[in-house]
């Protein structure tokens, strides 16, 4: 059954504008729970942005739904991530001047560093996965690496979606769904978890939810949006249904 990660890290942001102690991303995570999440993701960066390593420490000792570490492959965070143990990490590229994660990672020029990277963690009892482009030989490189979860980039699909206007049966938006579907497909067939995530929103989840094969999304910047308005419990909720009814639709239709 497809499962919902929800990413909080944006409600650190709204904490970090006033460097305060609210909102606490803890208290997101238990709402995103009652709301239905499967679990929650963070990305600890390097400059600490948003979350930081005392939120990390607390999700991990309070949340009780599996925690999603995001992380660059660097000595530092897997040191993190083999003290927290959280249930998955999963490396991702990171610039400092970026204003979210702009591509997926580049596995096949790092296929030794990230190797390590993997044992490591796989040592520690990590679920490691990497959120890679939706190319075919970034995923042969993954499995290689020991990698047991591909996350598939679904930003181009969303920026396609977005400048067709909303147009799901545009060709535009029809050729990057296709690429998504067939970089899960290969991830499957080498034995990975077929994820996907990133620029997910309301309006183009449903066609990615419908894919076969696909095990869990991760949305966070949509969800903590709308929970301006209608609060984080709701917004997790509403997403939780738009993406199961999807799904169950796709199994019904196959």
């Amino acid at each position: 059954m497809i499962e919902l990660g929800v990413n909080i890290d944006h409600v650190a942001t709204l904490r970090q504008a006033r460097r305060t102690w609210e909102p606490d991303p803890v208290w997101a995570a238990v709402e995103a729970h009652l709301g239905g999440a499967d679990g929650i993701t963070v990305h600890l960066r390097e400059d600490r942005r948003h979350i930081n390593d005392s939120d990390v420490r607390r999700l991990r000792e309070l949340t009780q739904v599996k925690l999603n570490l995001e992380m660059g492959a660097t000595d530092e965070m897997v040191d993190i991530a083999c003290a927290l143990k959280p249930e998955m990490a999963m490396l991702v590229p990171e610039g400092r001047h970026e204003v979210t994660t702009e591509g997926g990672l580049d596995v096949l020029a790092q296929e030794a560093r990230l190797k390590d990277v993997v044992g490591r963690l796989a040592d520690a009892g990590i679920v490691t996965s990497v959120f890679i482009d939706a190319e075919l030989p970034q995923i042969d490189a993954a499995g290689r690496i020991g990698a047991r979860v591909c996350e598939i980039h679904t930003g181009p699909y969303a920026h396609a979606f977005h400048d067709a206007g909303r147009d799901a049966e545009s060709p535009a938006v029809l050729l990057e769904l296709d690429k998504v579907r067939r970089a899960g497909e290969a991830a499957c067939g080498l034995g990975m978890r077929f994820n996907a995530g990133h620029a997910l929103n309301y309006y183009n989840v449903e066609p990615i939810a419908r894919l076969a094969g696909v095990r869990e999304l991760h949305i966070g910047h949509a969800i903590v949006s709308r929970s301006v308005f209608i609060g984080l419990r709701a917004a997790v909720a509403e997403m939780k249904r738009l993406i199961r009814e999807a799904a169950a639709h796709a199994a019904h239709r196959a």
